[in-house]
């Protein structure tokens, strides 16, 4: 199994969300780099995900590899610099106590970084 993610694995970036007050009585919020990480990023192309992005829905991804990613966490692939959002809980895809490997598998979404 590892070898087979080595081979898949991309770089990757956890997205870090700071606010501010902006003076108005509202925040200003901000993007920075976090912690780096290595993921195996699949588009989901099951029947499914293909009527949803035909109503609009975002495309849908598989990401798997060592790091635990949980609901909401925002990471952007270093290649091409897509973003994306994680939309599944993160417990929920953890390899079994019986694997002799630890990975973690969770869906996401393609996003774009909100400006404020």
């Amino acid at each position: 199994m590892s070898r087979l993610f080595e081979r898949m694995a991309v770089q990757c970036v956890r997205m870090e969300r700071d606010e501010a007050p902006d003076g108005e009585g509202g925040v200003t919020v901000t993007w920075r780099e976090g912690k780096a990480f290595a993921a195996a990023i699949a588009r989901d192309t099951s029947s499914e995900a293909r009527i949803a992005e035909a109503a609009g829905v975002a495309n849908a991804y598989t990401v798997t590899g060592p790091e635990r990613l949980s609901f909401g966490d925002v990471f952007r692939r270093a290649a091409d610099g897509q973003v994306f959002r994680v939309t599944s809980n993160g417990d929920d895809g953890a390899a079994p106590a019986c694997a002799t490997f630890a990975f973690f598998q969770s869906a996401a979404e393609e996003w774009g970084l909100p400006d404020a």
